[in-house]
This record gives C-alpha cells, structure tokens and sequence, in this order.
C-alpha cells in the first residue's frame, strides 16, 4: 500500500452495505442532491460533512437503543 492510502475494512462486512444505504438516506432526509455517476468528489465538504456527522449520530443511537434493550 502506497503512503498516505489509507483501508478502511468493515469489522462486520455485510455492514458495507447497510452504512451506504445509510448515506443515501441521509443525503434524501437533509436534501443534498446526490451525485448521478456516484462520485462523491466533487460535493461540497460542508454537505459531505453533514451526511457523515448524521451517519455518526444515527449509529450512536442505534447503540445506545441497544444497550438500553430497546430495539
């Protein structure tokens, strides 16, 4: 692997997709247009920062329904 490439693997890897699925629904709930060819390069910062800061918030929800039993 070449300096400064960095992998990401999911621990669980059917996770992959479920986490992407995840990013369209956010981007639809916060209304940001999401890219037609699927590269997300060219998006703001600010908007690909706000999907990923929901991510993040959704998933430490989602643990902490969990360990209060309340799925």
């Amino acid at each position: 692997m070449a300096l400064g490439q960095k992998r990401n693997t999911p621990v669980v890897p059917q996770s992959a997709r479920v986490l992407e699925q995840l990013k369209y629904e956010i981007a639809h709930e916060l209304g940001i247009s999401i890219p037609q060819d699927g590269y997300w390069g060219t998006m703001l910062t600010r908007d690909t920062g706000a999907i990923g800061g929901n991510i993040t918030k959704r998933l430490v929800q989602i643990a902490e329904q969990q360990l209060a039993g309340q799925q």
